[in-house]
């Protein structure tokens, strides 16, 4: 009888489940709107933005477009040296690193277009764009207090006429309270003639940003000739450019300390489950099980438990070497020195590991160097590239050093 517990409580936990799944499935036969605000290009619902991703192809016509998850800096489609490229990211909040937003704004100084559509900028993005931004936070606001109706306006110039644009779904009503007049354009207004979409230029680029993410999704785009918005908004950027990365990376990253961005599973959906009487029964007993289980744990323990002898890792006095040696180099800030000897090594690894002479770095030393590592050869390209930037440059910042390192972590962890 004992032996058969823990089998009896797991058959009336999985019954119970079962039971909850089948009377849920019986609210799923009345449908309703779904109002859930994705923004992600593979969602048909109202307020994803599958329409918006598919027409791109048709705006860039001849452009190569592609998904980015990857951190600024770190794409696998984009380069950051060259120009005639395009960066759009639509998602809730744009909430960058320090670090990200400066490559940002250098990718774009290269001769590249940014373009940014979200509801909450960071302090770090409203910074470094010289701007101050209002955002609603969704934690704080029911999706049934968002205000309807939203209505939006083009200005002119740079557009043909100021066109409006409404529709009767959901808005966030971001806006700008202050933007620097000598450095930015505003080319689009809320219905009270706040500033949600402005332009700045960097360098050889420019750099955009829209404040009302929704005017991308399925539902706007669709209603009436809301269309012509999306086409002429993104008419800014350069229709001659050769590569579009859609942006995934921020809608992923989650806001430090905002526990309402967390995901949902469908423990926690089942753990909020209420009763007529507004009672949550899953949840109390899901708890009673976890602590028969763990009662019944505690006295199998009680006696089978056994000491277990502590054993000390060996300390690796190498790597210890190589840390000081390193830390050495950096905090004397001969960066372009530390970054040779990094290539050096890394060299020597290629001819130790995979027997490659190292003599010429051409195209063919890559591609044979992938095919016997199995690394990314765009990680490979980078190396290579850095190694013989570093040979001829002047000096090396502290910043391509740490992109320098990330690359060749990334190459030692798949070789």
């Amino acid at each position: 009888m004992k032996n058969s517990a823990p089998y009896i409580i797991a058959g009336i936990l999985v019954l119970g489940i079962i039971a909850l799944i089948a009377t849920g499935s019986n609210k799923k036969n009345s449908k309703q709107l779904d109002e859930r605000i994705t923004l992600r290009k593979k969602d048909k619902i109202p307020y994803g933005t599958y329409v918006a991703f598919e027409n791109l192809q048709q705006l860039f016509p001849k452009a190569s477009i592609s998904t980015s998850r990857s951190e600024p800096g770190y794409w696998d489609s984009l380069s950051n040296y060259d120009a005639g490229q395009a960066f759009i990211a639509v998602t809730d909040r744009f909430n960058p690193y320090e670090n990200e937003m400066k490559r940002l704004i250098s990718f774009a100084e290269k001769g590249n277009d940014v373009f940014v559509s979200a509801r909450y900028l960071s302090s770090t993005a409203d910074k470094e764009l010289g701007c101050s931004s209002s955002a609603y936070d969704l934690s704080m606001i029911e999706m049934d207090q968002l205000e309807d109706n939203m209505n939006l306006t083009l200005s002119n110039p740079p557009f043909d006429t100021p066109s409006k644009y409404t529709y009767p779904g959901r808005g966030f009503y971001s806006y700008f309270t202050h933007v620097d007049t000598s450095t930015t354009d505003v080319l689009g207004y809320d219905k009270v003639g706040r500033p949600v979409f402005i332009h700045l230029r960097a360098g050889k680029g420019n750099f955009y940003v829209h404040l009302e993410p929704l005017a991308f999704s399925n539902y706007f785009l669709l209603y009436k000739n809301n269309i012509s918005y999306y086409e002429k908004a993104m008419s800014v950027i350069d229709p001659a450019v050769t590569k579009v990365v859609w942006d995934e990376y921020y809608l992923n990253k989650r806001a430090e300390g905002d526990p309402d961005q967390k995901k949902k599973g469908w423990m926690s959906v089942l753990m909020s489950m209420q009763n007529a009487n507004g009672k949550k029964p899953f949840k109390a007993a899901f708890w009673l099980l976890i602590l028969l289980l763990l009662l019944y744990v505690l006295m199998e323990m009680r006696r089978k438990q056994r000491y277990i002898p502590v054993v000390t890792k060996p300390k690796n006095d190498s790597l210890d070497f190589i840390k000081t040696i390193g830390r050495l180099y950096y905090d004397k800030g001969d960066h372009k020195n530390l970054c040779r000897k990094m290539g050096a090594y890394f060299l020597e690894h290629v001819r130790g590991k995979y027997k490659l002479p190292t003599g010429s770095l051409n195209d063919e030393f890559v591609k044979t160097l992938q095919y016997k590592s199995g690394a990314d050869e765009h990680i490979i390209r980078g190396i290579i590239s850095f190694i013989k930037y570093a040979d001829d440059a002047p000096a090396v910042t502290a910043d391509e050093l740490a992109d320098f390192h990330k690359q060749l972590e990334l190459f030692y962890k798949i070789a």
